[in-house]
């Protein structure tokens, strides 16, 4: 009798601090969306401004395709003008990313660090769901042969969970193109490696000492890969890499990454 005493109000009192705590999740979840659709509109991007582009079946024989110039070396001085409402409410941010058959439409930022925008939304209010953000090595200016973007991967699929897509075959298979813009410049991105990770892995450098040295690091990078493309990729070539967490190899350590080419666009 005297257990049930003290029993019945502890029983209650965990499911108040349960109910609290998910109250609270919940509760930052819809915050999160409601920021990232203000966001959206801010870009003029609440219908898809870029025609969605369908990833297209390889020929059975390869076709020799023209070398293509090589990117601007040098960026325009003023951003472009969809990126002008949302440097107004943060001069950090960088650009913007948006795949298909996702979630991910969203401000890419960029902090001094890689810690900075962990705990921060693209405003720099504290948020745990954070930003997706570039890596402070990168420069948009500037020709990099790897771009990192970074994004915490939630529950609720939003910010990089639905990264996680891209390890069935099929969906893969269907969704090799992508969009990401830059203050500057406008990007077709085309998927051509996914696979688990963990962080002492090799695969976020973005500088190299040699042509030679980046070639192997892409051969790295399509020999992990859990699905092969016929994707070509030589030195003069500009890769994007978005990494987030993921438990298969490790429940601390654990990431998910997808690597793909960047084609310029006018």
């Amino acid at each position: 009798m005297n257990v049930r005493k003290w029993l019945t109000p502890l029983c209650l009192g965990l499911m108040l601090v349960s109910g609290y705590e998910l109250t609270g999740i919940l509760q930052s979840y819809h915050d999160n969306r409601v920021v990232l659709a203000e966001a959206r509109q801010l870009y003029g991007h609440a219908e898809p401004r870029y025609p969605r582009v369908e990833a297209v079946e390889p020929p059975d024989d390869p076709v020799e395709v023209p070398k293509r110039e090589a990117p601007q070396t040098e960026s325009p001085k003023e951003a472009r003008a969809q990126f002008e409402a949302l440097l107004e409410v943060n001069p950090d941010v960088a650009g913007w990313i948006r795949i298909g058959n996702t979630a991910i439409d969203y401000p890419v930022v960029q902090g001094e660090d890689n810690a900075y925008y962990l705990n921060r939304n693209y405003k720099g209010e504290e948020s745990g769901a954070g930003s997706i953000f570039l890596d402070f090595r990168n420069d948009i200016g500037k020709v990099q042969p790897n771009t990192v973007i970074y994004g915490h991967r939630m529950k609720d699929g939003s910010m990089f969970g639905d990264l996680k897509k891209f390890l069935k075959e099929d969906f893969f298979r269907e969704n090799l193109v992508f969009q990401y813009d830059t203050l500057y410049h406008s990007y077709r991105a085309e998927v051509f490696s996914v696979y688990p990770a963990t962080a002492d892995l090799d695969y976020i450098r973005t500088g190299f000492e040699s042509e030679r040295e980046y070639k192997a690091f892409l051969q790295t990078l399509q020999e992990r890969s859990l699905y092969k493309t016929d994707t070509a990729l030589g030195a003069d070539d500009r890769i994007l890499t978005l990494s987030t967490c993921d438990y298969t190899l490790d429940p601390a350590k654990g990431r998910l990454v997808i690597h793909a080419k960047l084609i310029e666009q006018d």
